[in-house]
């Protein structure tokens, strides 16, 4: 059914962003909401996907631009109306006649005035734009919060925090994983865009055409980014072993454990968010696990008595800053606090406390975490192993974008 008349794509993104500036929603979660309720084709869906992303990628640096091309206050609703237009201008490059109609087309008749003057000086100005974004400070460039660019500058150093944020704002690639338990190997296909590059190490491959539905829904093949498995690697699950995942949803990692383990022994998914257990035993369901069972629990809380010296093997994938993954995670960046950190380390070092009776004696645990933050990394874990008699930290893996080329992960192997 094709998009009404008074509900352009424009204004859907429009709309998406004031719904996101109240801090409730997730962008993919607006993207879907917002394609439903204005009735968007396929083709409208993924414009109005490739706007909201622009825009909270380059969210500082449009504001930058608004500043130049229009001085004096704004409204809340007017900016994003210009953020649109411009990201379709300078950033999506999508033709002049197309990004100014459609998004003064979305405005209120009061401003659009405004927005038509505001877009063609743009379209006039574009070239000098575009210089002038090389010559900006990285953070404002890339439209990261200063005190992030500051932390990576002094961790990594000038050119390699820079390369991160570049990383960052560029749209993520796909990456599949062939699925053992339902498959010996990629599924072949017609089309040789699906599969780019192939890691028969790994049994992971880099995508740059849409994935087969079917594919999917046999479970032959799952999205997931190759940074997932040091986590798995380091825990060496054997058949015949009862292993726990403490934080498994949506279960991609679990469904690695159960691959290793051959479905063979028992594995307990937990996750401390009971509406998400119903998708991960539908993902587990349909990868071919058999050897799982799924319970809610929080792990910031004390376990039953009955988990106590259960499992061989124990999986942590804490809660984190997800500052290794701020490129899917396109709006992380802006919700994320500097005094969060701290919160999440407290979070973090509860969660390692309360599992590790669980283990067995002799036991091994991994820690692991999609954040690049010593904090919640190297540091934590270090200490924690430190402050506990009769275990050690045995090895410790991390991958960096702007150097593995994959999403940014943490992984330590205790015992």
């Amino acid at each position: 059914m094709p998009a009404r008349p008074d509900k352009n794509v424009r204004r859907a993104a429009v709309s998406a962003l004031r719904a996101w500036a109240k801090g409730h929603d997730y962008a993919e979660t607006l993207v879907d909401r917002h394609a439903r309720r204005n009735h968007l084709s396929a083709a409208d869906r993924a414009l109005l996907n490739a706007i909201l992303l622009g825009v909270l990628r380059n969210k500082r640096l449009l504001d930058h631009w608004i500043a130049n091309l229009r001085k004096g206050k704004l409204d809340h609703e007017t900016r994003d109306i210009l953020r649109v237009g411009l990201c379709q201008l300078l950033v999506l490059e999508i033709a002049d006649h197309a990004a100014v109609n459609e998004t003064v087309a979305c405005a209120r008749s009061p401003v659009r005035g405004l927005i038509n003057a505001v877009l063609r000086r743009a379209v006039a100005a574009r070239k000098t734009l575009l210089a002038e974004r090389d010559t900006l400070a990285p953070p404002l460039r890339y439209s990261h919060p200063d005190w992030l660019w500051k932390r990576w500058k002094k961790q990594f150093g000038g050119d390699d925090a820079t390369t991160l944020l570049a990383w960052n704002n560029r749209p993520a690639e796909v990456f599949m994983r062939f699925n053992p338990l339902r498959a010996e190997g990629f599924p072949e296909s017609a089309d040789p865009a699906i599969v780019l590059e192939r890691s028969p190490a790994d049994g992971f491959a880099r995508c740059s055409a849409p994935v087969p539905a079917a594919w999917l829904e046999e479970g032959l093949v799952y999205i997931q980014d190759p940074a997932t498995r040091h986590a798995v690697e380091l825990l060496a699950p054997q058949p015949g072993e009862t292993i726990l995942d403490a934080c498994a949803a949506p279960g991609g990692k679990a469904a690695l454990i159960a691959a290793a383990m051959q479905n063979d022994g028992h594995l307990l998914c937990t996750d401390s968010n009971e509406k998400r257990i119903p998708r991960l035993g539908e993902n587990l369901s349909r990868l071919g696990v058999t050897c799982a069972a799924t319970a809610s629990f929080d792990w910031t809380t004390k376990p039953p008595a009955e988990w106590h010296r259960k499992f061989d093997a124990i999986l942590l994938d804490v809660p984190c800053s997800n500052t290794g993954v701020l490129r899917r995670r396109v709006d992380a960046r802006w919700r994320l606090r500097l005094e969060q950190i701290d919160e999440l380390t407290g979070i973090q070092r509860a969660i390692l406390r309360n599992a590790l009776p669980c283990l067995v004696t002799g036991g091994r645990l991994v820690y692991s975490t999609c954040s690049l933050e010593p904090e919640e990394n190297g540091t934590l874990i270090e200490e924690f192993a430190a402050s506990r008699r009769g275990i050690e930290l045995r090895e410790t893996r991390e991958a960096v974008p702007f150097r593995d080329g994959t999403d940014g992960a943490f992984a330590a192997l205790m015992a």
